[in-house]
């Protein structure tokens, strides 16, 4: 097609694509249904909003982070990404986590403090830690 972008882009059919998405036992209907509750979570958070302060954390070359803070500075968001094919351990001291709030990452449910244990990330895991649900 001469556009860069359109490599590897498979052409869905529309009615085969609701055929799929439809079994809900198929690999690509949990896909989908995986990604739209990332999607309505993340809608959800203030942090997010498109002009929310957003900062590159550095992690280390196996984990990738940002830090989101929504524009009334009440709900802040670490957001850590395992970047690689291995386990990979983070210590909650690395984020600079503020000691004063409560921690949970919105997508697996674990909680944490800035000096709490260490976090093993499986595989290409995410976790958005939140102090504010």
């Amino acid at each position: 097609t001469g556009n860069n972008r359109a490599i590897n882009r498979h052409q869905w059919d529309y009615p085969e694509l609701q055929v799929l998405l439809a079994s809900t036992g198929s690999p690509q209907h949990r896909a989908f249904e995986a990604l739209a509750s990332l999607i309505r979570l993340r809608r959800r958070q203030p942090a997010f909003h498109p002009n929310a302060t957003q900062f590159t954390l550095h992690l280390g070359r196996r984990l990738f982070g940002i830090w989101r803070q929504d524009r009334d500075r009440r709900q802040s968001i670490f957001c850590v990404y395992n970047i690689s094919d291995e386990p990979q351990s983070l210590l909650p001291s690395d984020l600079n986590l503020v000691g004063t709030d409560s921690w949970k990452d919105l997508i697996g449910g674990l909680s944490t403090t800035p000096d709490g244990d260490p976090i093993e990330l499986q595989p290409y895991q995410s976790a958005w830690f939140s102090n504010r649900e």
